[in-house]
């Protein structure tokens, strides 16, 4: 087994940042906030933000955040498992062949979320100041606004594609988030703590 030395600070703090901010949508959107409202496209609108920001980072960042740093290569993901079953243990300034994989994935399937999003929902909704907590979370108030009519069902064949696609890689969002943070678990008992800690303010 090769020597595992401590890494060194690999995240900087906008990673963070995005990487936690996009973690917080996805759970309101998936947890609190009521699909069709307008809580829900503003949260879709906050998320393109974040991604998009993210994007941009993977250009002008530092080197550990920067898309050269960790290209995806299934090559050198096979190579990694090859490692891991040999009991290897290799240092990654930022991630290893198979987390970035991952990373990638996410990203896309955000991407495919969020312009079907945007495609159904159109710009972001006026919100009326008159309007409860309750009504801004649920569909209620945005389906009186189209006349008691969900706009979805305005939209015709394009809109139902926009949907079922909108839910389908909705659904592969959260199958792709189990698999990460199974690998993020199995990452930390094989290399120690610091593949959490990592990500935490002010973590190493």
């Amino acid at each position: 087994m090769t020597e595992h030395t401590a890494p060194a600070r690999r995240w900087d703090p906008l990673v963070k940042i995005t990487h936690w901010g996009i973690a917080a949508v996805v759970i309101t959107n998936a947890l609190i906030v009521d699909e069709g409202s307008i809580a829900h496209i503003y949260a879709g609108y906050t998320l393109a933000a974040l991604l998009a920001l993210r994007m941009l980072w993977g250009f002008i960042g530092p080197n550990t955040a920067r898309f050269a740093s960790f290209k995806p290569s299934p090559a050198k993901a096979l190579a990694h498992i090859g490692d891991i079953r040999a009991g290897k243990r290799e240092v990654h300034i930022s991630h290893n062949p198979l987390g970035a994989l991952m990373v990638y994935a996410l990203w896309a399937c955000l991407a495919v979320i969020i312009s079907s999003g945007i495609g159904m929902a159109g710009a972001p909704p006026a919100v009326d100041a008159t309007i409860s907590s309750a009504e801004f979370v649920s569909g209620e108030y945005r389906q009186e606004a189209a006349g008691g009519e969900s706009e979805e069902s305005e939209e015709g064949g394009a809109g139902e594609l926009l949907e079922e696609v909108h839910e389908v890689a909705v659904n592969l969002l959260y199958a792709l988030i189990l698999l990460h943070i199974t690998g993020v678990a199995f990452e930390t008992a094989r290399s120690g703590k610091r593949t959490i800690t990592a990500m935490l303010p002010g973590g190493k």
